[in-house]
């Protein structure tokens, strides 16, 4: 006889008990499912920005292999005579322009202004030109043919763009994480650039996204890691100015404010002119620039070549030689250097060329320090440089924790940190004072509103879903 008991409805109670614990044993094996296929996820995006780390890695020793070629292949012409470069600037100058504008556009300058302005964009088309693969390579060949004609720029920044180029790559995979992975991108390029972990983070917080994402902390970390680990198998370790041990006694600290005021003017004031000229200058002058960028980015490429004229070639390039050899005092720099690498960075700044300001920012504030320490018998001309370095390259980014972070982690100096901190404070102030307007986000802000038509940091207006 059966144990079933029948109930109203023709429903069998022990049948219903049996329905019942097959439907929970079915919830519990999807829910079992959808766990796996969460932590799958997870572990793919972690795998997605640790293999982007790597190409990022990868990438920036390149770049850097390619920015000492083409400065060596600069010089050995210049051997032949330093006159050539009246002919060679502005004609590589025009050139650089030409196919950054047609055949690579959004490659010019920089390219940081790009990866905030891709950061600020929701809809992915737009995006994308900005960071393409495309635009990385174009700006990796045109950088490179910029340096080789003697530009004043760096390839520190725009390993920054194809950083994030390269992880943008990935996006399709991980959809939901674009906004991080740009952020990773950048961040680990600028770590893997200098060799500067801790500043690779600070700059991504404070300059790429000016917010800390609890989120993608964990996985920007896992891209610096990943690039820094990538740099180091294939240079080795190494830190960017070599390690100095100089410190700074507090009766010689009067150089502290001193630099920060005058770095701090000098960089606000190359970011007004740069801010300036992209945004259009008035009258005749702005109808020139906007209607033969050509021709005007061949004339700054005449000025770079009279300044390198001047100072003896000195003012060609990154400056990271001449920065180095101020810093340990084991070369000699022409007097008029530290003006002059200010003129010939911001003329190739506006020229409309790819290039980076981080390595000439430092050579220029370099420059200022050595003048600096000029002006006092018994200090320490190295600490007096990299106090320089620091007040300067704050006054053109506004980025003073950057600043200060990436100067002490690339000369492992530790000592000086508190006369760092104090300069870069004093720095951002006074560049605040002629320039309101950070750098790169006035940059970026043009370029939203150019693809968007909204200005950088409105919301868009979306449809309904």
């Amino acid at each position: 006889m059966s144990n079933e008991l029948r109930i109203p409805g023709g429903f069998v109670q022990g049948d219903h008990e049996s329905d019942g614990r097959r439907l929970r044993g079915v919830r519990g094996l999807r829910e079992r499912l959808s766990g796996s296929r969460d932590l799958a996820g997870l572990w793919v995006r972690r795998g997605l920005f640790v293999i982007g780390g790597i190409a990022v890695g990868a990438a920036a020793v390149l770049m850097a292999f390619l920015a000492d070629a083409a400065q060596a292949g600069f010089r050995a012409v210049l051997g032949v005579s330093p006159l050539i470069a009246l002919v060679l600037t502005p004609l590589g100058f025009g050139v650089a322009a030409l196919l950054a504008r047609t055949v690579f556009p959004n490659s010019q300058g920089s390219g940081i202004p790009q990866v905030i302005a891709a950061r600020d964009i929701e809809d992915a088309s737009l995006r994308h030109p900005l960071v393409s693969l495309r635009t990385a390579a174009g700006k990796i060949v045109v950088m490179t043919l910029g340096l080789f004609c003697g530009a004043s720029t760096g390839r520190e920044g725009p390993t920054v763009q194809v950083g994030a180029a390269l992880m943008a790559a990935a996006g399709p995979l991980a959809p939901e994480r674009q906004r991080g992975l740009l952020l990773a991108g950048g961040a680990a390029g600028v770590a893997a650039a200098f060799n500067t972990p801790l500043a690779g983070i600070v700059f991504g917080i404070e300059e790429l996204s000016r917010s800390y994402e609890a989120k993608t902390s964990s996985l920007i970390l896992g891209a610096i890691i990943a690039a820094g680990l990538t740099s180091l198998a294939l240079v080795g370790n190494y830190t960017y100015f070599g390690t100095t041990a100089d410190t700074l006694p507090l009766q010689a600290w009067a150089v502290v404010p001193l630099c920060g005021i005058l770095g701090g003017l000098s960089g606000g004031l190359f970011s007004r002119i740069v801010i300036a000229v992209a945004r259009g200058l008035p009258g005749l002058a702005g109808r020139f620039v906007s209607e033969r960028p050509v021709v005007f980015a061949a004339f700054c490429g005449l000025g770079v070549a009279l300044c390198g004229l001047a100072t003896d070639g000195h003012a060609y390039g990154t400056g990271y030689e001449q920065a180095k050899a101020l810093l340990h005092g084991t070369a000699e720099t022409h007097a008029w250097f530290g003006p002059l690498k200010f003129v010939a960075t911001t003329l190739s700044s506006i020229s409309g060329i790819p290039g980076g300001l981080f390595a000439p920012s430092l050579a220029v504030g370099a420059g200022l320090g050595a003048e600096v320490a000029g002006l006092f018998a018994g200090v320490p001309v190295g600490a007096v440089v990299l106090v320089g370095m620091v007040a300067y390259l704050t006054g053109v980014l506004q980025a003073p924790i950057t600043s200060f972070v990436i100067v002490a982690e690339m000369t492992e100096n530790h000592a000086l940190v508190i006369p760092l901190m104090v300069a870069a404070l004093i720095a951002d102030a006074a560049s605040k004072l002629v320039c309101p307007d950070g750098l790169y986000h006035a940059l970026a802000e043009p370029i939203v509103e150019r693809l968007t038509g909204r200005r950088a940091h409105e919301p868009e207006v979306r449809g309904p879903a």
